[in-house]
């Protein structure tokens, strides 16, 4: 596998406060440079910024079905050591989070089996954190 790079991705919040303690505190994030309206993130090497957005007055979700789960579309996360996504699922379990999909184990035993855990933050936003035993598998078909 090539050296991955960093990726960039910002996201829209309603709640800037509480979405800045939710990417500290319970997902452990360090925070980095931030104004009123936004905040930057390093989400495990990677750069997440939260940008304030007034909440819209209604939010139409959407799932497509994965291994039988209802899967939010859309979603954003990070592929984690498998000893990371680990920690990082009990800490969520210890933080009380409300999983859309509980973390379990996908493709149990077939090409591409992967850990993978699915939960919102504050103001919505779905969250993939996914790990593999063998990274090999990770664009495997």
């Amino acid at each position: 596998m090539s050296t991955v790079t960093p990726f960039h991705v910002a996201i829209p919040v309603h709640n800037l406060e509480e979405c800045r303690n939710f990417y500290k505190e319970v997902l452990g994030c360090e925070e980095g440079r931030s104004s009123d309206h936004w905040v930057d993130f390093n989400l495990f090497g990677h750069q997440l910024v939260i940008h304030y957005k007034p909440k819209e007055e209604t939010h139409k979700s959407h799932h497509n079905p994965v291994d039988g789960k209802a899967v939010p579309v859309p979603h954003y996360g990070v592929v984690l050591p498998m000893d990371t996504w680990e920690a990082l699922a009990e800490r969520l379990k210890q933080h009380k989070v409300s999983f859309v999909i509980e973390p379990y184990v996908r493709f149990k035993g077939e090409v591409g089996e992967q850990a993978t855990m699915f939960f919102n933050d504050p103001s919505g936003n779905a969250l993939e954190f996914k790990a593999f035993k063998d990274m090999t598998q990770l664009f495997a078909k």
